[in-house]
């Protein structure tokens, strides 16, 4: 039998209401067996449809796979400029794997390209198109190498604890998120102690990784993928002409013989289970002032054009010749918009 959810909120209201009240309130007897029978109704809600456990509290996967993925789909087309191919790839990788109840792995997705393009914005989306409270949530975790893992006489402590931090996670939520940021300073062979989590095992230790999603950020890569979008332009083509054929094998090179990155020569690599490399272009001009835009918006603010274009001017930009590409990308609009508004 379905409860309405107004029907079942007065329900429960009734029933902690008890609960609420001061210590030594007396209550009518007829109250009293009003409110009993609608604990009841309430408890019996709570049996028969589990789903109304997570309306109050944060439940592990707490968005059906079909909504995540259109939150994702809304959340990129209206906030992230000048990535057409971090829109489609993550929105297509995120959705395929949400709805595919027989995944083999967990997905794996590795984001590059320079500061300032997006990449802790679309991990950010990505958290918050599957748990409402996003990074907040219990089931989403981030790593930061420079925080978490700053010694490189640690590693191996660092390993052990990785991987419980993992297993235990797993155990309490198949569907946990796991965010690792600046791959590209953490200790070489640090990240090969999660190997065995993101291949193609059914169970570990009776542990199933299977619907785990796992996102590395990192700024190696970014000569490749600007060297890329530079020939593109230099012929007359525009960005949207970029595929991802044309960046992805030349990108995950770089990146395993890079020995400044964390994946140098690394097994997730060397064993293809990373899923998808996924450039992040760098931004130019035009995407610079839709950002200031976006955040002026959401302070509440009336635009100001000869402000917006201010801000958008006072950035630098490279190639120091042609100066096309901004090479701060959107990440530091926030500050001068302080500069320039009275907030």
């Amino acid at each position: 039998m379905k409860l309405r959810r107004g029907a079942l909120r007065a329900a429960l209201g009734l029933a902690l209401l008890p609960l609420l009240r001061p210590a030594g309130a007396v209550e009518p007897i007829s109250l009293g067996l009003a409110i009993a029978g609608a604990a009841a109704s309430a408890l019996t809600g709570f049996i028969s449809y589990p789903r109304l456990y997570c309306y109050f509290r944060e439940c592990c996967l707490q968005r059906h796979d079909r909504r995540a993925a259109v939150a994702l789909q809304e959340n990129l087309d209206r906030k992230l400029f000048g990535q057409h191919l971090v829109n489609k790839v993550v929105v297509k990788a995120v959705k395929g794997f949400l709805n595919n109840t027989n995944a083999k792995k967990p997905l794996a997705l590795s984001l590059h390209g320079w500061t300032g393009t997006g990449k802790n914005f679309v991990s950010k989306i990505v958290a918050e198109s599957i748990y409402k409270r996003g990074l907040q949530s219990k089931y989403v975790h981030q790593f930061v190498a420079t925080l978490h893992f700053p010694h490189a006489h640690s590693i191996n402590l660092y390993k052990d604890q990785l991987q419980s931090w993992i297993r235990g996670n797993v155990s309490i939520c198949p569907r946990s998120l796991f965010i690792f940021d600046e791959m590209d300073k953490m200790h070489a062979g640090l990240i090969d102690s999660i190997k065995p989590f993101l291949d193609y095992y059914e169970l570990l230790d009776g542990v199933s990784y299977r619907q785990a999603i796992f996102i590395f950020l990192s700024n190696a890569g970014a000569e490749k993928i600007t060297e890329v979008a530079l020939d593109f332009w230099r012929n007359g083509r525009t960005r949207e002409d970029i595929q991802l054929t044309d960046i992805q094998n030349a990108l995950s090179v770089s990146i395993f013989n890079n020995k400044n990155s964390g994946f140098w020569h690394s097994t997730l690599i060397d064993r293809n289970l990373i899923d998808y490399f996924v450039p992040f272009l760098p931004l130019e001009y035009k995407h610079v002032k839709m950002c200031v835009r976006v955040e002026i918006e959401s302070r509440g603010y009336a635009v100001d054009e000869d402000i917006l274009t201010r801000i958008a001017d006072e950035m630098t930009y490279f190639p120091r010749e042609e100066r096309i590409y901004s090479d701060k990308g959107c990440k530091t609009v926030d500050a001068k918009l302080d500069y320039y508004y009275d907030f």
